[in-house]
């Protein structure tokens, strides 16, 4: 039977035509649809059949080339339905068929097509289709299968790959120097054909290695940082993490500085020579240009690998990098150190009695639990004569666990006591600071007077103010009205500084407009009156009394 599969033409066509989200603004159409497409990837992960779907995702990984049909895939969940692997019923063949083609329209799977002997259109239609995964879809798998696999302690820094990597580019560059006289002499004989394919090896296996020393360094820094982001240590906890960076961190920072110099000079070597080297290694021309090439194949992974081991201007190299985290991990282990030692109180501190508290509360039933909370804290319910809370969102009928959340200082937490320590600090003498307050200070003297001296002499409401005339008009103006005690009274505000008096009378039906270079002030029955020459009174000259 030959029929053609109707199904399997539609997925191909719904995954092919699948229209892309918006674009944003400057970035091209096809960019954005295959980054969206990729982000479809991990959509399983997420999805409430997750465990169906890494059931079939481990299968079509687990061989090389797997091409399997809906009905092969369904033997094989009806073994992990059995074990209780996968949800019941989810082996079942119709619903085998919903999932894979959920995962076609991820991007997961691909459709393919080969002849099959069948009795009858449904089976030709199961066994027609096949399945295989794609290339993105098998690494999504690797990296989750992986990631389920890792412990959550801290990884061991492969610190024996620097010695190798130290003897892999001196290797490197005796093999290039051999391979550039082997195609000197003879460019397509057979020893210059052998010493490029040695030289290849040995580029691949550094930045493998690399690749793998880089990696573990990360993460064990990542799990540092993960523990040191803790404020309570348990003594336990503070002993092993003290191990763990006096002893282990010191040996693998005094191996990367140890091997960091020769390893420089041998990626500084490399630098003059680093396009006789990537002629050498050559395009893959057999898998076309759309192909993703080893490591090392190109200049940009060479200076990647130039900027883990060397510092460049403005780029700190990823060696000082671990030694300024190193240098952070130290400081914060004898900060906790220091507070579960210091002598403030009876205890290091208060998590032996919290998580004691916290056992209780968890073995007590609801009543003893509002108990143990009350005797260990002093809070009660609001049916207690107790002062009114600083709050009024919450009530009697909300349980004090879904309150607020009240922050403890770090003195309460560690001393029980809210004393202040350490003795204040002596201001420091900056006269720089103090000749610059005292210029912006008498700038500032220098703006008002000279605003208030354009107010005085201004023809109000015909002139025009400037903007630092009429803030000192509205300010004085605010003064004015505000002793006022009703709309008809009068009101007056003086300047002492600068003897200019404001005066407002109200006057029905006069309305009194004050034009200005930031606006119009508008002043609805009310006369205005502007009184002094805005000149600072001189002292007065003193003399004898009669």
């Amino acid at each position: 039977m030959t029929a053609p599969d109707h199904d399997a033409d539609v997925l191909r066509a719904g995954v092919a035509g699948t229209p892309a989200a918006d674009a944003p603004a400057g970035q091209a159409p096809e960019q954005t649809r295959d980054g969206a497409r990729r982000l479809h990837l991990f959509a399983y992960l997420q999805a409430p059949e997750h465990r169906t779907y890494l059931a079939i995702m481990r299968l079509f990984t687990s061989t090389l080339l797997a091409d399997l049909s809906a009905g092969e895939v369904a033997a094989a969940l009806a073994a992990a339905e059995r074990e209780g692997r996968v949800a019941p019923g989810e082996s079942h063949v119709d619903t085998v068929i919903d999932r894979l083609k959920q995962l076609v329209r991820w991007g997961n799977l691909v459709v393919g097509r080969r002849e099959t002997i069948a009795a009858s259109i449904a089976e030709f239609q199961h066994g027609s289709v096949r399945y295989q995964v794609s290339k993105l879809a098998v690494r999504v798998q690797r990296d989750v299968d992986a990631l389920l696999n890792v412990p959550e302690g801290a990884r061991e820094v492969s610190r024996e790959l620097l010695p190798a990597i130290d003897r892999g580019l001196s290797g490197i560059g005796q093999l290039l120097s051999a391979a550039l006289s082997a195609e000197r002499r003879d460019p397509d004989g057979k020893p210059a054909r052998q010493a490029r394919e040695r030289l290849a090896e040995q580029v691949t296996t550094v930045f493998l290695q690399h690749a793998e020393l880089a990696a573990t360094v990360r993460d064990f820094y990542a799990y540092l940082g993960q523990v040191m982001t803790r404020h309570q240590l348990a003594p336990e906890e503070i002993s092993g993490f003290r191990n763990l960076l006096v002893e282990y961190i010191q040996m693998v920072v005094e191996d990367v500085l140890r091997h960091t110099g020769t390893i420089a000079a041998s990626l500084a070597g490399l630098a003059g020579a680093r396009g006789e080297l990537l002629r050498l290694l050559g395009p893959a021309d057999q898998l076309g240009t759309d192909v993703e090439r080893a490591r090392g194949r190109t200049a940009a992974d060479w200076q990647e690998l130039t900027d883990w081991f060397v510092d460049s201007p403005g780029r700190p190299s990823q060696v000082a990098a671990l030694r300024e985290a190193t240098a952070r991990a130290i400081g914060s282990l004898l900060a906790s150190v220091k507070r579960a030692t210091s002598g403030g109180g009876l205890v290091p501190g208060r998590r032996g009695e919290l998580l004691r508290l916290a056992k209780w509360c968890d073995e007590a039933d609801e009543e003893q639990a509002h108990r143990l909370y009350a005797a260990a804290f002093g809070l009660h319910s609001s049916r207690h004569l107790l002062p009114a809370p600083d709050y009024d969102s919450d009530n009697e009928r909300v349980p004090w666990r879904d309150g607020p959340v009240q922050d403890v200082a770090v003195s309460v937490r560690s001393r029980g006591d809210r004393g202040a320590r350490g003795r204040t600090s002596r201001v420091l003498d900056d006269p720089m600071t103090e000749e610059t307050l005292l210029a912006e200070a008498r700038e500032a003297d220098q703006r008002r007077g000279a605003a208030v001296a354009e107010l005085a002499a201004a023809r109000l409401p015909d002139q025009e103010l400037s903007g630092d005339a009429l803030n000192v008009l509205c300010e004085l103006l605010t003064l004015a009205m505000a002793q006022r005690e009703g709309t008809e009274d009068t009101g007056s505000a003086l300047d002492p500084v600068h003897r200019l008096r404001v005066t407002v009378r109200h006057e029905p039906g006069r309305r009194t407009c004050v034009r200005s270079a930031s606006g119009t002030l508008t002043l609805e029955d009310t006369a205005l009156e502007v009184a002094g020459d805005g000149e600072i009174p001189s002292a007065e000259p003193t003399g004898t009394a009669r």
